[in-house]
């Protein structure tokens, strides 16, 4: 669903890149509670891998319909891996490395992209988890379904998004009622492919690392014990001290390298080459007479595809290798930084005793 330049006019596109700047700057504040929150030193190193682990995954188009693929967007499945402040912000990662270094979703466009595919989808997938969450019973196949869920409703909730956009800012005279409903009905459909890659990946985590799913906190439903016929929480059991060993972050780490570069560079040449549901529904609406070159079309990585070799396999592959490796230098960086400022953040009173013991 990554948006070109010149489908959405000069001042929608403005408007949504203040609003996109905005929520950037207000999920910077919220990953740093995010990161800086109890447990969190496991956590926040998933960041960076998660938003390299959405790149890998979105070079995989699937068939939805005839003639017509889609991508995973991401939004539901990192908002409830690391939170939706840093899922905002994981998604935002992707989308600036896709436009700048591959030419995909244009850089006039980059507001529109960042307020669709990462805004709208970590809200509406957020917020649609935390209720059923609530609702269901406390237990890990609950989060696998809530998540399934969740990440359902979240792509149609991004086309209805796009739709609205349009209808405000387009730049060719296309009824919107067929807009509306061609992006919806296709985006229906991807969605249930979005729901079982989200549902897969955040069931896969909590079996082997439920501490590390920021969406699984809290899960363990307290003890009941019956005191005189009634049923009463028992008193809380202290936390024992987990071994450094078992905090290791390591082994996610080295599993999701792996995984993002196995997908990125080499099952990604299997992937549909059918166009997407936004291509799809622009070629057919003819919305896409309207679409301009992208800025770096002549990028060495344009098109996902490294320039000068020859060999189809080889230049994609390579492509994504190299954007799995950028994507999680960036992100890494970006919550690396987060997680710094928080810390010094929480550590004003031993500046302060470290000033006046000097002044005295």
């Amino acid at each position: 669903m990554h948006v070109p330049d010149g489908f959405i006019n000069a001042p929608v596109s403005a408007a949504t890149g203040v609003l996109a700047a905005a929520a950037v700057a207000v999920s910077l504040r919220g990953a740093r509670r995010e990161l800086g929150a109890a447990g969190a030193e496991r956590t926040a190193p998933l960041a960076g891998l998660v938003a390299a682990f959405i790149f890998a995954v979105q070079m995989l188009n699937f068939p939805v319909a005839a003639g017509t693929s889609g991508h995973l967007l991401g939004g539901a499945l990192a908002a409830i891996l690391v939170g939706p402040y840093t899922g905002v912000l994981c998604v935002s990662v992707v989308l600036l490395m896709q436009g700048v270094l591959f030419a995909d979703g244009g850089l006039t466009a980059l507001g529109v992209n960042i307020t669709d595919m990462a805004i709208v989808t970590v809200v509406v997938s957020y917020a649609l988890f935390r209720g059923l969450v609530k609702v269901l019973p406390r237990r890990r196949s609950s989060i696998t379904a809530a998540s399934f869920v969740a990440a359902l409703i979240s792509v149609p909730g991004a086309a209805v998004a796009f739709t609205l956009m349009y209808w405000i800012g387009g730049t060719t005279d296309i009824s919107i009622g067929k807009v509306a409903s061609a992006m919806i009905g296709v985006h229906v459909l991807i969605g249930i492919g979005e729901a079982v890659i989200t549902a897969l990946t955040v069931g896969a985590v909590i079996a082997v690392r439920p501490d590390l799913v920021h969406g699984a906190r809290g899960l363990e439903a307290p003890l009941k014990l019956r005191v005189g016929g009634e049923l009463v929480d028992a008193a809380p059991k202290a936390a024992a001290p987990v071994p450094v060993a078992a905090r290791s972050t390591r082994r996610i780490w080295i599993a999701g390298i792996a995984a993002s570069v196995v997908l990125a560079g080499f099952v990604s040449f299997y992937a549909s080459s059918n166009p997407d549901g936004l291509e799809k529904v622009a070629h057919d609406k003819g919305i896409d007479r309207s679409e301009k070159d992208h800025a770096a079309k002549d990028s060495p990585l344009a098109d996902y595809g490294v320039k000068d070799i020859a060999d189809a396999r080889i230049s994609g592959g390579l492509a994504g290798v190299i954007g799995v490796g950028a994507t999680i230098v960036v992100g890494s960086g970006v919550f690396w930084a987060v997680r710094k400022r928080r810390a010094d953040e929480d550590q004003p009173g031993e500046h302060s005793a470290t000033t006046s013991a000097g002044t005295v």
